[in-house]
């Protein structure tokens, strides 16, 4: 397995498993894994977020799709989980475990309108961010989703680290294209050009970062409509079809909008695919630096 790591920390099988908190209030540890259909007809996204100096574990679940009702599951005062990272609420209950590390990972839940038993397959390598802790790894996934057989494509990443959702805004995109194709980028928006967390994968697997990734998003209102993802030779455009937003609330009560969609991508060839994207909104979020479509 094949890891592409930009910072100096080495990336490696102990780093699939929980971290020790440093006492910050908003120490995170964050397990992320989505999923849709190669048609954009079914898809999902599943997070656990872990706060334990917060005494506290956000659960999101999701099921969405073109022409069908969006099956959102918040639970954003779950009980901590233990190494297993098991967690349940009154009406759910739902595991994550690393079978392979950095190779596959399994997701099951149990829910009165989500049933979910799927396999995410690392395909491509793993792609290791330079800003904070964190590892992307791009998957083709199956099993089943309430009781049929899935077969898709996905992304799962795991990070660890202070993270205040109500001071910085960002977007991140995740998607497939038909040929095989993944994309991969994160922007925060503070107005100023960085080396950006972005990637490539091939139809044949070769995983490349991406220097000098940029985003451009529009909105009507407070809802985004596009964005575009400029990679190195090439530029993709990713549209929202079905939105499974989460509103966050902080320990002082400020809201934030975490606004993500499974979304239709667009490369400038013409290849089509579909996968997800974020835009998150906390509060003053018009002031943080986002820059229109280019």
């Amino acid at each position: 397995m094949r890891v592409l790591n930009m910072a100096e920390w080495a990336i490696g099988a102990r780093d699939e498993a929980l971290h020790q908190s440093d006492g910050e209030h908003l120490w995170n540890e964050s397990y992320y894994f989505d999923f849709t259909t190669s048609d954009g007809s079914l898809a999902g996204y599943i997070r656990l977020g872990i706060y334990p100096n917060w005494n506290r574990a956000w659960y999101w679940a999701c099921l969405v799709g073109r022409d069908r009702p969006t099956v959102l599951l918040v639970d954003n005062a779950a009980p901590l989980p233990g190494a297993d990272l098991e967690v349940s609420g009154a009406e759910y209950t739902a595991a994550m475990a690393v079978e392979r590390p950095l190779e596959s990972a399994r997701v099951t839940l149990r829910a009165q309108d989500l049933d979910l038993d799927l396999r995410w397959q690392s395909v491509g390598g793993v792609y290791g961010y330079s800003l904070t802790p964190r590892y992307e790894i791009p998957c083709l996934v199956s099993g089943t989703v309430n009781g049929r057989p899935f077969e898709g494509h996905g992304e799962r990443d795991h990070s660890w680290g202070v993270r205040d959702w109500w001071s910085l805004s960002w977007t991140w995109s995740s998607g497939r294209l038909e040929d095989g194709t993944f994309v991969h980028g994160m922007q925060a928006n503070i107005g100023m050009p960085l080396p950006w967390p972005a990637f490539t994968v091939t139809p044949g697997g070769e995983l490349t970062h991406a220097d000098g990734f940029a985003v451009g998003a529009d909105f009507e209102g407070d809802q985004p409509v596009e964005a575009r993802l400029e990679y190195p030779r090439m530029t993709t455009i990713v549209t929202p079809i079905a939105f499974a937003p989460v509103t966050l609330t902080s320990p002082e009560g400020a809201k934030a909008e975490f606004s993500r969609a499974l979304c239709r991508f667009t490369a400038q060839d013409g290849r089509g695919g579909y996968g997800w994207t974020e835009w998150h909104q906390p509060p003053g979020w018009r002031e943080h630096g986002w820059h229109p479509l280019l």
